[in-house]
């Protein structure tokens, strides 16, 4: 509702500075909701707008949860869109929450009408880079290598999705720094974003460091779930972090998102290439492209004289790199080479991506130049139907 005031004594003469419901309602539009990144009032989630006389503005919100845990943050964006404006003398926020009709609503909104179950990165339109992170073991720090080429790409603008697809050995929360939980709305998950890096994981979904006891055909729902009921939004790249290995996980990923590429990483050491090289050749069976292999740990530079020391040998990622080209028949090249700092794992334990606490460091140099190679990469043609039929 809007009133008019008083100026100069004068009574009737409206002031030219009051502030009106479309002026409040137009500096909402550029309050994006914290999880869903659209704005608040494209969403419905502006509820009413008030305006008094002497400038105070009140502002009733829709919460799309009970409890909602940015609620803090959309009260406080709330209020400083709403302070800019001329006449504003005051500004109150008033939260209400959705109903099941008014969040189904949004979830239709969301999926722009979409069937539930539909991956969106599977349709032959979508424009996402989708990359599975693999490795034939653990240990060979494919997680700190997947979580901070997510934090690269988005440095330079890029909306990236990271879904921690190591359902049992999950360790993306920890090293990304992720601490809040995903939102639920009806039956869409919203991933928190840290760094730029909208994230989901197995490891957000449960108290404490319990294990999760899932089985195969469990896991590939699990996996669905996070490709489907995740709103993801629209995403220049997804990366996945794969569990080690060739199990059901691994199949699962490249059946759901056929077009997916693979990346394997591995150390220098050959015994390590080797286990690599059959994570790899699965791609081939599943007729899955392999962009490249990065080669993690694969020297550690002097502190006196900045020569290469190779700690774990050489040569393993370019065995696996021309092994993948042989066996897919495809060029499968050496994607780069990070070298070994012990500041890569405590950037991990700390939450902060070596890229971000220490950009100048040689490793976050050479994951930055794998990065943007990545991501300048044209999206991949497998798995994708081209329309084209026979003459």
């Amino acid at each position: 509702m809007g009133f008019m005031s008083t100026s100069n004594g004068a009574a009737g003469l409206p002031t030219t500075d009051q502030v009106t419901v479309d002026q409040v309602t137009g500096a909402l539009a550029s309050v994006n909701d914290p999880e869903i990144h659209r704005p608040i009032t494209e969403l419905g989630m502006v509820k009413q707008v008030e305006v008094s006389p002497d400038g105070t503005v009140v502002v009733q919100v829709w919460l799309t949860v009970a409890g909602c845990p940015l609620k803090e943050t959309i009260t406080r964006e709330v209020t400083a869109a709403v302070s800019k404006l001329p006449g504003v003398s005051g500004v109150r926020v008033e939260l209400d929450v959705m109903s099941e009709e008014q969040r189904r609503d949004l979830q239709k909104t969301l999926r722009g009408g979409a069937p539930e179950k539909e991956i969106p990165f599977a349709k032959p339109s979508s424009l996402t880079k989708v990359y599975a992170i693999a490795s034939g073991k653990g240990g060979v720090g494919k997680s700190s290598v997947t979580v901070n080429l997510a934090v690269a790409m988005a440095a330079t603008g890029l909306k990236v999705g990271l879904l921690d697809a190591d359902i049992y050995g999950h360790s993306v929360p920890r090293m990304l720094g992720v601490t809040a939980r995903p939102t639920q709305v009806e039956q869409m998950i919203m991933p928190p974003s840290v760094h730029g890096v909208a994230a989901i994981s197995s490891g957000m979904l449960k108290k404490g460091n319990e294990p999760l006891p899932l089985r195969g055909p469990i896991l590939h729902r699990l996996l669905t779930q996070f490709l489907a009921d995740v709103y993801w939004g629209d995403l220049d790249v997804l990366l996945m972090d794969l569990p080690p290995g060739t199990g059901d996980v691994a199949i699962s990923a490249a059946h759901l998102v056929p077009s997916s590429e693979l990346v394997v990483v591995t150390t220098p050491q050959l015994a390590s290439s080797e286990v690599a090289e059959r994570a790899g050749s699965l791609a081939s069976q599943l007729h899955q492209r392999v962009a490249g292999v990065i080669e993690n740990m694969s020297y550690l530079p002097c502190p006196h004289c900045g020569e290469r020391v190779e700690v774990f040998g050489a040569g393993g990622g370019q065995a696996v790199a021309d092994t993948l080209t042989r066996l897919t028949g495809a060029p499968v090249p050496v994607l780069g080479e990070v070298p070994i700092d012990t500041r890569l794992r405590e950037a991990g334990d700390a939450g902060v991506p070596l890229v971000l606490g220490h950009p100048d460091a040689p490793a976050a140099q050479e994951l930055r130049k794998i990065a943007e190679n990545l991501a300048g990469r044209s999206r991949s043609l497998a798995g994708r139907q081209l329309g084209l039929s026979p003459v």
